[in-house]
């Protein structure tokens, strides 16, 4: 049996979304940019798209930008408000348990002359609220907390951040890496009351190398790619019509059924979480137990490394990470778990599960069997694990 639990590092194509992709990889060519009707096409096509992600965060179709991705978004946002408001301010806020798209561009801009302040969580990862307030000043340009952790699921009190950054600098600019909440919760940008805000197709069944940026209007932010008039000429090149298409009928389903698929979603996590208590002794489950995201699962298990258990998963045909993809290839123990104060050891041995709404019960009754039998195994072997 093939078991995929890792639908916070990608999820598949939806059929539906393919299907309304396919006439833009083969009939309708032409550039959104020209100006003769095949031209014409590709763009009412990219005009819809960009409405359908509008109205699913309750934004204007002049305040969606089209990128290549949640990494490209968050570098966006980072890199422009630094250059178009330098002349405000040099200090930024960020948490440390952000995606790596967040960190390194913080640290990039550090070496640029930025003043970067990191906001500890507590055990949950949950960001420390007290230390934000002490933290905002009238140098203060930017604040940037993700909305849902992508590796333990917290889910960030994203609207109190917000009137914290305000009331003290209302001038400072909020942001959210919203990537992976959007399809998983409501996400409305007037209620969090943000003014920027990142998102991925490929996280919502969309197509992969296509995502936006909502900049709220009036908010000055640098160009991205200068050479084109795409992207009200503030990221040039060639639009990708198919995936911006993709990206459009994701969301607008995602929001559209996210009651439903939160809710199927959620009951197979708890159950597959309440196998692992049950029948595995020296765990640990990580994040927030309630303000978490549906699909999330992090467990660490005592004495054992999370890569071993990753292998050998894989082995019997389960994908599941040992933390963000995009870190995947390191063997530094997770900044996230590490920054909620879990012991470097634990950190070590942890594995994310993340549910996807195509994933079933007996999927998770198989992958529990081999997660036990893999658990014992490397348990045998351990040196370390006390038996």
């Amino acid at each position: 049996m093939k078991v995929y639990l890792d639908n916070s590092a990608t999820t598949f194509l939806d059929k539906n979304v393919l299907d309304k992709m396919m006439p833009y990889l083969t009939d309708v060519c032409g550039n959104a940019n020209s100006l003769h009707s095949f031209g014409r096409d590709a763009d009412s096509a990219v005009t819809k798209a960009r409405i359908q992600v509008a109205e699913a965060i309750n934004a204007s179709k002049n305040e969606i930008f089209f990128t290549s991705g949640g990494t490209e978004s968050d570098n966006w946002a980072l890199n422009g408000v630094f250059e178009a408001h330098k002349d405000k301010g040099d200090h930024i806020i960020i948490s440390k348990i952000e995606h790596a798209a967040i960190l390194a561009t913080a640290k990039k801009l550090e070496k640029e002359g930025a003043r970067v302040t990191y906001l500890n969580v507590d055990k949950h990862g949950v960001v420390n609220l007290d230390e934000l307030k002490k933290s905002v000043c009238d140098k203060t340009v930017l604040v940037s907390v993700m909305l849902a952790n992508n590796e333990i699921g917290t889910i960030q009190p994203i609207k109190e951040v917000v009137k914290i950054v305000k009331s003290i600098n209302k001038n400072t600019l909020v942001h959210t890496d919203a990537v992976q909440a959007v399809g998983s919760l409501p996400v409305d940008v007037k209620d969090l009351d943000v003014d920027l805000l990142s998102l991925s197709a490929h996280k919502i069944y969309g197509p992969k190398g296509v995502g936006a940026l909502y900049l709220r209007t009036g908010v000055r932010l640098g160009k991205l790619i200068t050479g084109g008039h795409q992207e009200r000429s503030m990221r040039g090149g060639t639009t990708n019509v198919a995936g911006v298409v993709g990206l459009g009928v994701a969301i607008e389903e995602a929001v559209k059924n996210l009651s439903v698929n939160s809710l199927k979603i959620a009951k197979l996590r708890d159950y597959f979480a309440a196998k692992i208590k049950d029948g595995i002794k020296d765990v640990v489950f990580n994040g927030h137990p309630e303000k978490k995201l549906s699909s999330n699962l992090n467990v660490s298990f005592d004495g054992i490394e999370g890569e071993s258990i990753l292998q050998l998963l894989d082995i019997n045909g389960i994908a599941v990470s040992t933390g963000s993809a995009c870190s995947s290839g390191s063997l530094e123990p997770s900044h996230v778990l590490l920054a909620t104060g879990l012991e470097i050891a634990r950190a070590h041995g942890s594995i994310r599960f993340s549910f996807g709404k195509a994933n079933t019960v007996e999927e998770a009754d198989y992958a529990f069997l081999k997660l036990k039998e893999t658990v014992d195994r490397l348990r045998d072997m351990s040196p370390i694990y006390k038996k």
